[in-house]
Protein backbone atom coordinates (compact mmCIF):
# COMPACT_ATOMS: atom_id res chain seq x y z
CA UNK A 1 0.00 0.00 0.00
CA UNK A 2 1.33 3.42 -1.02
CA UNK A 3 1.77 5.92 1.83
CA UNK A 4 2.76 9.58 2.00
CA UNK A 5 6.30 8.38 2.82
CA UNK A 6 6.52 6.67 -0.58
CA UNK A 7 5.39 9.89 -2.24
CA UNK A 8 7.92 11.89 -0.20
CA UNK A 9 10.72 9.59 -1.27
CA UNK A 10 9.66 9.70 -4.95
CA UNK A 11 9.46 13.49 -5.06
CA UNK A 12 12.24 14.49 -2.68
CA UNK A 13 9.92 16.50 -0.46
CA UNK A 14 9.28 15.94 3.22
CA UNK A 15 6.26 13.91 4.41
CA UNK A 16 4.96 17.12 6.00
CA UNK A 17 4.97 18.91 2.64
CA UNK A 18 3.24 15.95 0.98
CA UNK A 19 0.62 16.01 3.73
CA UNK A 20 0.03 19.72 3.19
CA UNK A 21 -0.55 19.18 -0.52
CA UNK A 22 -2.91 16.25 0.07
CA UNK A 23 -4.89 18.36 2.53
CA UNK A 24 -4.92 21.34 0.15
CA UNK A 25 -3.00 23.83 2.30
CA UNK A 26 -2.38 27.08 0.47
CA UNK A 27 1.20 27.71 1.69
CA UNK A 28 2.76 25.31 -0.86
CA UNK A 29 3.95 26.73 -4.17
CA UNK A 30 2.27 25.56 -7.37
CA UNK A 31 5.37 23.85 -8.78
CA UNK A 32 5.76 21.72 -5.66
CA UNK A 33 2.05 20.94 -5.56
CA UNK A 34 2.06 19.90 -9.21
CA UNK A 35 5.00 17.52 -8.75
CA UNK A 36 3.48 15.90 -5.68
CA UNK A 37 0.03 15.49 -7.27
CA UNK A 38 1.61 13.91 -10.34
CA UNK A 39 3.39 11.41 -8.08
CA UNK A 40 0.12 10.73 -6.23
CA UNK A 41 -1.54 9.80 -9.50
CA UNK A 42 1.42 7.83 -10.82
CA UNK A 43 1.87 5.79 -7.65
CA UNK A 44 -1.87 5.27 -7.15
CA UNK A 45 -2.03 6.73 -3.65
CA UNK A 46 -5.44 6.18 -2.04
CA UNK A 47 -5.82 7.72 1.43
CA UNK A 48 -8.18 6.10 3.90
CA UNK A 49 -11.25 8.31 3.67
CA UNK A 50 -12.37 7.78 7.27
CA UNK A 51 -8.94 8.55 8.68
CA UNK A 52 -8.59 11.57 6.40
CA UNK A 53 -11.97 12.92 7.56
CA UNK A 54 -11.02 12.53 11.23
CA UNK A 55 -7.72 14.36 10.71
CA UNK A 56 -8.94 17.18 8.47
CA UNK A 57 -12.45 17.63 9.90
CA UNK A 58 -13.79 17.47 6.34
CA UNK A 59 -16.10 15.04 4.59
CA UNK A 60 -14.31 15.55 1.25
CA UNK A 61 -17.71 15.65 -0.44
CA UNK A 62 -19.15 18.55 -2.45
CA UNK A 63 -22.88 18.74 -3.01
CA UNK A 64 -24.29 19.51 -6.45
CA UNK A 65 -27.66 21.10 -7.19
CA UNK A 66 -28.50 21.06 -10.89
CA UNK A 67 -31.59 22.84 -12.20
CA UNK A 68 -32.28 23.65 -15.83
CA UNK A 69 -35.50 24.69 -17.48
CA UNK A 70 -35.75 22.19 -20.35
CA UNK A 71 -36.04 19.23 -18.00
CA UNK A 72 -33.33 17.22 -19.78
CA UNK A 73 -30.97 17.16 -16.80
CA UNK A 74 -27.32 16.29 -17.39
CA UNK A 75 -27.97 15.92 -21.12
CA UNK A 76 -27.99 19.73 -21.29
CA UNK A 77 -24.82 20.50 -23.32
CA UNK A 78 -23.73 23.67 -21.51
CA UNK A 79 -24.39 22.57 -17.94
CA UNK A 80 -22.96 19.11 -18.58
CA UNK A 81 -19.68 20.61 -19.83
CA UNK A 82 -19.44 22.99 -16.87
CA UNK A 83 -20.08 20.27 -14.29
CA UNK A 84 -17.48 18.00 -15.92
CA UNK A 85 -14.87 20.77 -15.77
CA UNK A 86 -15.76 21.47 -12.13
CA UNK A 87 -15.53 17.77 -11.30
CA UNK A 88 -12.06 17.47 -12.82
CA UNK A 89 -10.82 20.48 -10.88
CA UNK A 90 -12.04 19.36 -7.43
CA UNK A 91 -11.39 15.66 -7.97
CA UNK A 92 -7.64 16.19 -8.20
CA UNK A 93 -7.85 17.78 -4.73
CA UNK A 94 -9.53 14.65 -3.37
CA UNK A 95 -13.20 15.61 -3.47
CA UNK A 96 -16.18 13.56 -4.61
CA UNK A 97 -19.47 14.98 -5.90
CA UNK A 98 -22.86 14.20 -4.40
CA UNK A 99 -25.87 15.11 -6.53
CA UNK A 100 -28.86 16.34 -4.53
CA UNK A 101 -31.88 14.28 -3.70
CA UNK A 102 -34.67 15.60 -1.51
CA UNK A 103 -35.79 12.13 -0.43
CA UNK A 104 -34.14 10.93 2.77
CA UNK A 105 -35.69 7.86 4.44
CA UNK A 106 -38.82 8.50 2.37
CA UNK A 107 -39.20 11.97 3.88
CA UNK A 108 -39.14 15.09 1.75
CA UNK A 109 -36.22 17.33 2.71
CA UNK A 110 -34.89 20.58 1.34
CA UNK A 111 -31.55 20.69 -0.48
CA UNK A 112 -30.04 22.37 2.57
CA UNK A 113 -31.37 19.73 4.95
CA UNK A 114 -30.12 16.98 2.67
CA UNK A 115 -26.61 18.39 2.45
CA UNK A 116 -26.45 18.99 6.19
CA UNK A 117 -27.55 15.37 6.68
CA UNK A 118 -24.75 14.18 4.39
CA UNK A 119 -22.19 16.55 5.93
CA UNK A 120 -20.89 18.06 2.69
CA UNK A 121 -18.07 20.59 2.86
CA UNK A 122 -19.65 22.92 0.30
CA UNK A 123 -22.07 23.03 -2.58
CA UNK A 124 -22.05 24.05 -6.24
CA UNK A 125 -25.36 25.28 -7.62
CA UNK A 126 -25.91 25.15 -11.36
CA UNK A 127 -29.15 26.92 -12.19
CA UNK A 128 -30.66 29.04 -14.93
CA UNK A 129 -33.45 30.55 -12.85
CA UNK A 130 -33.94 32.44 -9.59
CA UNK A 131 -37.35 30.92 -8.94
CA UNK A 132 -36.44 27.81 -6.91
CA UNK A 133 -36.93 28.60 -3.21
CA UNK A 134 -34.71 25.69 -2.19
CA UNK A 135 -31.84 27.18 -4.17
CA UNK A 136 -32.34 30.54 -2.47
CA UNK A 137 -32.28 28.82 0.94
CA UNK A 138 -28.94 27.23 0.07
CA UNK A 139 -27.47 30.50 -1.20
CA UNK A 140 -28.54 32.33 1.97
CA UNK A 141 -27.17 29.63 4.30
CA UNK A 142 -23.73 29.55 5.93
CA UNK A 143 -22.68 26.57 3.82
CA UNK A 144 -19.82 27.47 1.43
CA UNK A 145 -21.29 27.74 -2.04
CA UNK A 146 -20.67 28.83 -5.59
CA UNK A 147 -23.43 29.54 -8.11
CA UNK A 148 -22.96 29.01 -11.83
CA UNK A 149 -25.02 30.95 -14.39
CA UNK A 150 -26.77 33.23 -11.90
CA UNK A 151 -25.91 36.49 -10.16
CA UNK A 152 -26.18 36.77 -6.38
CA UNK A 153 -24.90 39.03 -3.60
CA UNK A 154 -25.17 36.18 -1.09
CA UNK A 155 -22.74 33.71 -2.65
CA UNK A 156 -19.75 33.36 -4.94
CA UNK A 157 -20.91 33.35 -8.55
CA UNK A 158 -19.39 32.51 -11.93
CA UNK A 159 -21.12 33.31 -15.21
CA UNK A 160 -20.37 34.26 -18.80
CA UNK A 161 -20.35 37.87 -19.97
CA UNK A 162 -23.78 37.60 -21.55
CA UNK A 163 -24.23 41.34 -22.04
CA UNK A 164 -20.90 41.93 -23.77
CA UNK A 165 -21.30 38.81 -25.91
CA UNK A 166 -24.74 39.90 -27.09
CA UNK A 167 -23.41 43.36 -27.85
CA UNK A 168 -20.66 41.81 -30.00
CA UNK A 169 -23.20 39.64 -31.86
CA UNK A 170 -25.22 42.69 -32.91
CA UNK A 171 -22.08 44.66 -33.76
CA UNK A 172 -20.88 41.84 -36.01
CA UNK A 173 -24.17 41.69 -37.89
CA UNK A 174 -24.08 45.48 -38.25
CA UNK A 175 -20.55 45.27 -39.68
CA UNK A 176 -21.89 42.93 -42.37
CA UNK A 177 -24.40 45.57 -43.42
CA UNK A 178 -27.47 44.35 -41.54
CA UNK A 179 -29.76 47.01 -40.15
CA UNK A 180 -32.91 44.97 -39.49
CA UNK A 181 -31.77 42.71 -36.66
CA UNK A 182 -34.25 40.71 -34.58
CA UNK A 183 -33.73 38.84 -31.31
CA UNK A 184 -35.08 35.45 -30.26
CA UNK A 185 -34.86 35.89 -26.52
CA UNK A 186 -34.43 33.38 -23.71
CA UNK A 187 -37.14 33.18 -21.08
CA UNK A 188 -37.51 36.27 -18.90
CA UNK A 189 -37.19 34.18 -15.70
CA UNK A 190 -33.65 33.14 -16.62
CA UNK A 191 -30.58 35.20 -15.78
CA UNK A 192 -28.96 34.46 -19.15
CA UNK A 193 -32.14 35.38 -21.03
CA UNK A 194 -32.38 38.75 -19.29
CA UNK A 195 -28.70 39.56 -19.74
CA UNK A 196 -28.62 38.63 -23.43
CA UNK A 197 -31.70 40.70 -24.14
CA UNK A 198 -30.05 43.60 -22.33
CA UNK A 199 -26.92 43.30 -24.48
CA UNK A 200 -29.01 43.19 -27.65
CA UNK A 201 -31.00 46.27 -26.63
CA UNK A 202 -27.88 48.24 -25.66
CA UNK A 203 -26.16 47.46 -28.97
CA UNK A 204 -29.21 48.37 -31.05
CA UNK A 205 -29.49 51.66 -29.17
CA UNK A 206 -25.81 52.52 -29.56
CA UNK A 207 -25.90 51.73 -33.29
CA UNK A 208 -29.11 53.78 -33.63
CA UNK A 209 -31.00 50.85 -35.13
CA UNK A 210 -34.79 50.64 -34.84
CA UNK A 211 -36.29 47.82 -32.78
CA UNK A 212 -39.92 47.20 -33.81
CA UNK A 213 -41.81 45.46 -31.01
CA UNK A 214 -42.25 42.39 -33.22
CA UNK A 215 -38.45 42.03 -33.57
CA UNK A 216 -38.09 40.64 -30.04
CA UNK A 217 -39.69 37.19 -29.80
CA UNK A 218 -39.87 35.00 -26.69
CA UNK A 219 -37.84 31.83 -27.26
CA UNK A 220 -39.02 30.38 -23.94
CA UNK A 221 -36.51 27.95 -22.41
CA UNK A 222 -33.85 27.85 -25.12
CA UNK A 223 -35.16 24.79 -26.99
CA UNK A 224 -35.02 24.03 -30.72
CA UNK A 225 -38.81 23.89 -30.85
CA UNK A 226 -39.02 27.35 -29.27
CA UNK A 227 -36.54 28.72 -31.80
CA UNK A 228 -38.53 27.16 -34.63
CA UNK A 229 -41.81 28.72 -33.47
CA UNK A 230 -40.21 32.11 -32.81
CA UNK A 231 -38.69 32.20 -36.30
CA UNK A 232 -42.05 31.37 -37.87
CA UNK A 233 -43.41 34.55 -36.24
CA UNK A 234 -40.54 36.60 -37.65
CA UNK A 235 -41.02 35.12 -41.12
CA UNK A 236 -44.69 36.13 -41.04
CA UNK A 237 -43.91 39.83 -40.51
CA UNK A 238 -44.63 42.30 -43.31
CA UNK A 239 -41.16 43.75 -42.75
CA UNK A 240 -39.05 40.75 -41.64
CA UNK A 241 -35.48 41.16 -40.39
CA UNK A 242 -32.44 40.27 -42.48
CA UNK A 243 -30.56 38.91 -39.45
CA UNK A 244 -31.46 37.20 -36.20
CA UNK A 245 -29.48 36.99 -32.99
CA UNK A 246 -30.77 34.04 -30.95
CA UNK A 247 -30.05 33.84 -27.21
CA UNK A 248 -28.92 30.20 -27.49
CA UNK A 249 -27.62 27.78 -30.10
CA UNK A 250 -30.65 25.51 -29.82
CA UNK A 251 -32.87 28.51 -30.50
CA UNK A 252 -30.71 29.42 -33.52
CA UNK A 253 -30.80 25.88 -34.90
CA UNK A 254 -34.57 25.75 -34.52
CA UNK A 255 -34.79 29.09 -36.35
CA UNK A 256 -32.65 27.74 -39.20
CA UNK A 257 -34.98 24.77 -39.56
CA UNK A 258 -37.99 27.10 -39.83
CA UNK A 259 -36.22 29.18 -42.47
CA UNK A 260 -35.35 26.11 -44.51
CA UNK A 261 -38.91 24.75 -44.23
CA UNK A 262 -40.28 28.08 -45.51
CA UNK A 263 -38.18 27.73 -48.65
CA UNK A 264 -35.46 30.21 -47.72
CA UNK A 265 -31.76 29.77 -47.04
CA UNK A 266 -29.16 30.59 -44.38
CA UNK A 267 -27.22 32.78 -44.92
CA UNK A 268 -28.55 33.61 -48.43
CA UNK A 269 -31.81 35.07 -47.15
CA UNK A 270 -31.29 35.30 -43.40
CA UNK A 271 -28.16 35.54 -41.25
CA UNK A 272 -28.21 33.81 -37.87
CA UNK A 273 -26.02 34.08 -34.74
CA UNK A 274 -26.40 31.89 -31.65
CA UNK A 275 -24.91 31.79 -28.17
CA UNK A 276 -23.16 28.91 -26.33
CA UNK A 277 -21.14 27.09 -29.03
CA UNK A 278 -22.58 23.66 -28.29
CA UNK A 279 -21.06 20.75 -30.21
CA UNK A 280 -23.95 20.61 -32.69
CA UNK A 281 -23.34 24.20 -33.81
CA UNK A 282 -20.17 23.11 -35.63
CA UNK A 283 -21.82 20.13 -37.32
CA UNK A 284 -25.09 21.74 -38.40
CA UNK A 285 -25.31 22.96 -42.01
CA UNK A 286 -24.47 25.72 -42.43
CA UNK A 287 -22.18 25.79 -39.40
CA UNK A 288 -23.43 28.29 -36.86
CA UNK A 289 -21.74 31.58 -36.04
CA UNK A 290 -22.05 31.85 -32.27
CA UNK A 291 -20.65 33.15 -28.97
CA UNK A 292 -18.54 30.52 -27.26
CA UNK A 293 -18.92 30.09 -23.53
CA UNK A 294 -15.66 28.95 -21.93
CA UNK A 295 -17.12 26.01 -20.04
CA UNK A 296 -13.70 24.72 -18.95
CA UNK A 297 -12.83 28.07 -17.38
CA UNK A 298 -16.26 28.45 -15.77
CA UNK A 299 -15.89 25.04 -14.11
CA UNK A 300 -12.31 25.72 -13.06
CA UNK A 301 -13.05 29.13 -11.53
CA UNK A 302 -16.09 27.74 -9.73
CA UNK A 303 -13.93 24.99 -8.23
CA UNK A 304 -11.29 27.49 -7.11
CA UNK A 305 -13.83 29.75 -5.41
CA UNK A 306 -15.53 26.90 -3.58
CA UNK A 307 -12.31 25.19 -2.43
CA UNK A 308 -10.97 28.49 -1.13
CA UNK A 309 -14.06 28.88 1.08
CA UNK A 310 -13.83 25.28 2.27
CA UNK A 311 -10.13 25.58 3.14
CA UNK A 312 -10.52 28.90 4.98
CA UNK A 313 -13.80 27.74 6.55
CA UNK A 314 -15.29 31.08 5.59
CA UNK A 315 -18.12 31.81 3.19
CA UNK A 316 -17.19 34.51 0.68
CA UNK A 317 -19.11 36.63 -1.80
CA UNK A 318 -17.20 37.09 -5.04
CA UNK A 319 -18.18 37.38 -8.72
CA UNK A 320 -16.20 36.08 -11.68
CA UNK A 321 -17.44 37.10 -15.13
CA UNK A 322 -15.93 34.91 -17.85
CA UNK A 323 -15.42 36.46 -21.33
CA UNK A 324 -17.08 34.89 -24.37
CA UNK A 325 -15.60 34.56 -27.85
CA UNK A 326 -17.28 35.19 -31.19
CA UNK A 327 -16.88 32.10 -33.39
CA UNK A 328 -17.36 33.15 -37.01
CA UNK A 329 -18.62 30.33 -39.20
CA UNK A 330 -20.99 30.08 -42.16
CA UNK A 331 -24.43 31.25 -41.01
CA UNK A 332 -23.94 34.98 -41.68
CA UNK A 333 -23.18 36.94 -44.84
CA UNK A 334 -22.58 40.52 -45.92
CA UNK A 335 -25.39 42.42 -47.59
Amino acid sequence: MVTIYHIAKATGFSPATVSKVLNNYEDVNLKTKKKILEAVEELGYLPNSHARSLITKKSWIIGVVFIESLGIGMKHPFFNAVIESFRQHVEVQGYDLLFASRSISNKQKSYLDYFKYRGVDGVVIVSSTYEDEQVQELINSRLPSVVIDLKSDKSCVVYSDNVRGSFEAVQYLHSLGHRKIAHIAGHSTTFAGKQRLKGYAEAMKKLKLPVPKDYIVDGEFFSRDSGYEAMKKLLALKNPPSAIYAAGDNLAIGAMEAIREAGFGVPDNYSIIGFDDIELSKMFHPSLTTLRQQTDLIGEKSGELLLSQINTRKKNVESVVVPVELMIRSSCRSI
